[in-house]
C-alpha cells in the first residue's frame, strides 16, 4: 500500500456491487489510496446497526494498483469497525460513504446506512463524508457529481473537520447543478409509511413505503429546498446528540 498518498476507507449500504460505489471509486482514484470494505448485499436503512448475534467475515473481491475491494457479511458500521481492527495497516485519512442511491437529506440521516458509515468514522476521530443522490434508479448517471466529489474530498483532506462532525452531501438528479448550498437539516417526517398486503389465504403483511412531508418547504436554508431547486446540498452533521439548550432547564426539575 502506498503510504505517500492519503488513505481513504470507503463503504456503503447498497452493497459492494452497486454502481454508485463503482462511480465513487472512479472519482476518488486520483486523490488517494482506496480501500473499500462494503456489505455483500444491500443494507439500506441499517443506520449505525451492528451485528452482535452471529460472527461476520470478509473476503477479498479485487486488488489492483491504488484500489483494494473487500465484501463483508456485516452492516455498514461493521465494515468500518472491521476494517479499522483487521484490514488496514494504518489509520485512514478519510472515511467516505456512498454514492448512495436515494437521498439522505432531512431525517433520512438517522436511518441511512451510508451515514452510519460516516458517523462511525467521525466517532473514530476521522474526517468523514457521505455522498448520496436523490434517486433509486440503479442506472442513474453520476457524471455531474464527479467534480464536486473531488473538490469536496480534497478540501476536507486539506482543512479537516472538527471533532465529532461529518459532512452529509446530497446531489439532485439533474444533468448539471446550480452550485453548492451549505444547509441545515430539513424538518419534517415520513407519512403513510406502511402498505397493507393481504396474501392468498387471508394473512396480512406490511410493506414499508411512504413519502416525506416537509414541514418547512419554503425554508431556503434547508437541504430539502436546495435539492428541489437544483443545488448540491452540504449539511454539516454532529454526532454529539446532547440537547445542550435543555440542560439548565432539566437541572431546575431536580432541585
Amino acid at each position: 500500500m502506498n503510504t505517500n498518498r492519503p488513505l481513504i476507507l470507503i463503504s456503503n449500504d447498497d452493497g459492494f456491487f452497486s454502481k454508485g460505489l463503482s462511480e465513487l471509486i472512479k472519482f476518488l482514484r486520483p486523490i488517494g489510496e482506496l480501500v473499500v470494505v462494503a456489505p455483500d448485499s444491500a443494507r439500506s436503512g441499517y443506520s449505525s446497526a451492528m451485528t452482535t448475534n452471529i460472527p461476520i467475515h470478509y473476503q477479498l473481491v479485487n486488488r489492483e494498483v491504488g484500489v483494494t475491494i473487500y465484501k463483508c457479511s456485516g452492516t455498514p458500521t461493521d465494515c468500518i469497525k472491521l476494517a479499522m481492527h483487521t484490514i488496514l495497516d494504518r489509520k485512514p485519512d478519510l472515511v467516505i460513504g456512498g454514492i448512495n442511491h436515494g437521498d439522505n437529506s432531512a431525517v433520512n440521516v438517522h436511518y441511512s446506512g451510508t451515514m452510519g458509515v460516516v458517523i462511525e468514522g467521525a466517532l473514530k476521530g476521522i474526517p468523514s463524508i457521505g455522498y448520496s443522490i436523490t434517486t433509486h434508479d440503479l442506472n442513474v448517471e453520476f457524471g455531474a457529481c464527479g467534480p464536486y466529489i473531488q473538490q469536496i474530498t480534497r478540501m476536507v483532506l486539506e482543512k479537516g473537520l472538527p471533532a465529532l462532525t461529518c459532512l452529509n452531501v446530497n446531489f439532485p438528479t439533474t444533468p448539471s447543478f446550480k452550485g453548492v448550498r451549505i444547509c441545515e437539516q430539513s424538518k419534517g417526517q415520513w407519512v403513510n409509511e406502511w402498505e397493507t398486503i393481504t396474501r392468498k389465504g387471508g394473512s396480512t403483511h406490511y410493506w414499508l413505503t411512504g413519502n416525506f412531508e416537509d414541514s418547512e418547504p419554503n425554508n431556503e436554508k434547508s437541504d430539502h429546498w436546495a435539492l428541489a431547486n437544483g443545488y448540491v446540498a452540504i449539511t454539516p452533521v454532529t454526532v454529539d446528540v446532547t440537547a445542550y439548550s435543555l440542560i439548565d432547564e432539566l437541572k431546575t426539575w431536580f432541585k
